[in-house]
């Protein structure tokens, strides 16, 4: 057999994995968007949605791909910053709309789901097929401290609106977004810090995650050409942007038809679409014992959304005019606080079981009932967006103020003095 019939076609049917079939609804939504006679909002939510999952596979492929043949460092590199790319493409069309409760929502619905929903499902699946699975303790500590420390800094917003909104002229919505600035800028020097950290000088405490995925037979040994790994990394960019694109616009429309708040889209269903690729990579490499690789895909995901794709996030806010702050509410920090705290208690003792992923599992699908059965706030109730309503609260209602004013004009009436006694 000569060389040239033993090398790999550019394509074949061999690449397909099985999320890969999804891809029929790529054809399936531009058409739902594009014909007149099939227009179907909520349809076109769920179709979109779909084919965002074999997306975000092909661009993480493709970028694993190009990582390999650009060496440790720069491939390092590139996997921390495309990682999360389909979710901060979904959370930038949603800005660009100016679905901020959406956006805030997905952002810790992100880290939720990848800390209990992708780790407890690796772990009750890899628990099932073996008895006992072990991981590099260190490098599980590590993680889960940083982790640890993005969960602070998503908290420490809410904790000051909660605490300064009580001293008169203490709170105002400049203060927040000069805050949640400042809370970003230490996120984003965190993250440098963090891949100085694991790619530069202590890149040993993460080899056996990288055996694992580049391992004898895995994918260093095959990896793609560079032509051919920017190739599909464009084009799967590309088709995520415009089903990013639909998604959004669908969103209102669908969320209203069946009977779903923002909170819950952004927080269970945008995240669990954005985050869909990864769920399966961490799954199967816990069933091939692989936990080190499984629990650094479940982490460091989160630990990206957390100290790269939400300071992202704050500042494009501001370039596209629609001004968002890291203040979230009362459930969603408190869930973020608990997903934090039991992944650090499972990573204590460098091993896990089956039942373990049950318990990560069962937090999350608590999480989700709670979400799911929480009223929408007033302002989305009256169809306003986040901002809309944040911009609202600072401006001069004629509505009279004082013991027996109804609790959303309480609320203005005192942004309002905030705001003038700040401003002073």
């Amino acid at each position: 057999m000569s060389a040239k019939s033993e090398r790999p076609h550019w394509f074949s049917l061999g690449m397909l994995q099985p999320l890969d079939w999804l891809l029929l609804a790529v054809p399936a939504a531009f058409a739902i968007r594009y014909v007149p006679a099939w227009k179907n909002e909520t349809l076109l939510f769920i179709i979109t949605g779909i084919a965002i999952i074999p997306l975000a596979g092909w661009m993480g492929q493709a970028t694993e791909h190009l990582s390999a043949r650009a060496g440790h460092g720069v491939g390092g590199l590139l996997n921390a910053t495309f990682g999360n790319a389909a979710e901060l493409i979904i959370a930038l069309m949603a800005l660009s709309k100016g679905l901020i409760g959406v956006v805030k929502a997905s952002i810790t619905g992100s880290i939720i789901g990848n800390i209990l929903l992708v780790l407890g499902a690796s772990i009750l699946a890899g628990g099932m097929r073996f008895p006992r699975q072990t991981f590099n303790q260190t490098a599980a500590r590590i993680s889960a401290t940083s982790l640890s420390l993005a969960a602070i800094g998503l908290i420490i917003p809410t904790i000051f609106h909660l605490s300064a909104d009580r001293q008169p002229g203490g709170w105002s919505p400049q203060a927040e977004e000069n805050l949640s600035m400042a809370i970003a800028a230490v996120l984003l020097i965190t993250y440098i810090l963090w891949l100085v950290f694991t790619l530069i000088t202590h890149k040993k405490l993460f080899t056996d995650q990288e055996a694992g995925k580049n391992g004898p037979g895995g994918k260093e040994d095959t990896a793609w050409s560079v032509s051919k790994a920017i190739t599909f990394l464009s084009l799967a960019t590309t088709l995520v942007a415009f089903m990013s694109e639909f998604l959004v616009g669908s969103v209102e429309a669908a969320r209203e038809q069946l009977g779903l708040t923002e909170v819950f889209v952004g927080l269970i269903i945008v995240a669990i679409i954005g985050n869909a690729a990864e769920h399966s990579t961490a799954v199967l490499a816990a069933l091939k014992n692989k936990m080190d690789l499984s629990l650094g895909i479940a982490i460091g995901s989160s630990l990206q959304i957390a100290l790269f794709v939400t300071p992202v996030l704050l500042f494009a806010s501001f370039l596209f005019g629609q001004p968002m702050d890291l203040e979230f509410s009362l459930p969603e920090i408190a869930a973020v606080a608990l997903a934090v705290w039991i992944v650090a208690a499972i990573r204590g003792d460098g091993d896990c079981n089956w039942l373990e992923g049950v318990q990560l599992l069962s937090v999350y699908l608590i999480i989700a009932i709670l979400f799911f059965f929480l009223p929408e706030p007033a302002h989305v109730q009256n169809g306003k967006s986040s901002t809309t309503s944040r911009s609202a609260i600072s401006q001069t209602s004629p509505e009279p103020s004082g013991p027996r004013a109804t609790p959303r004009r309480y609320i203005r009436d005192r942004a309002k003095l905030s705001d003038a006694l700040f401003k002073v």
